[in-house]
């Protein structure tokens, strides 16, 4: 996975100590309401598309930008669906970070997916009820959390409380 520039130059002067980084997710349903979902290079699981966000970033143009980036799919947001604090990540290099994760519920407006980058080795368009079996515990989550806004928006976004 590239790590991005501003990552790189924050890391040179905290060495591998904590970083708290904020990152996006997008639950995008095509007309068909099928779900499209990346198969990750690092650990081979099935999950939602997401990213950390570059400095002064507006969130939902920085999911639209990684889902275009990582899928070749342009999506439109339409609405927070949940905000949560993942754990505590150790990476291979000894770098830890922790994630704020903002998730939207997204609408496909056009492009066929594909591999776009490294992130992934697969990515593909699938009905809710026929969802890979190897998904990541942070996606299923992310993902009931927008279903559930999409049945009731009147609830609101999913936060801790």
């Amino acid at each position: 996975m590239p790590v991005p520039p501003f990552i790189t130059a924050l890391r040179a002067h905290v060495g591998h100590d904590l970083l708290w980084l904020p990152g996006v997710t997008g639950v995008v349903l095509d007309d068909a309401g099928r779900l499209l979902l990346g198969r990750r290079a690092d650990n081979g699981l099935w999950a939602l598309i997401s990213g950390i966000l570059e400095p002064g970033e507006e969130p939902a143009h920085g999911l639209v930008r990684e889902i275009a980036e990582e899928t070749g799919v342009r999506a439109e947001v339409v609405a927070l669906t949940s905000v949560s604090s993942g754990d505590r990540v150790t990476y291979p290099n000894g770098d830890v970070s922790q994630y704020l994760d903002l998730t939207f519920l997204c609408r496909h407006v056009d492009g066929e997916a594909f591999v776009a980058d490294d992130e992934s080795t697969e990515v593909g368009w699938f009905a809710l009820e026929a969802l890979p079996g190897r998904i990541t515990a942070s996606s299923r989550s992310r993902l009931a959390a927008a279903l559930a806004y999409r049945e009731d928006p009147t609830a609101g976004p999913a936060f801790a409380r």
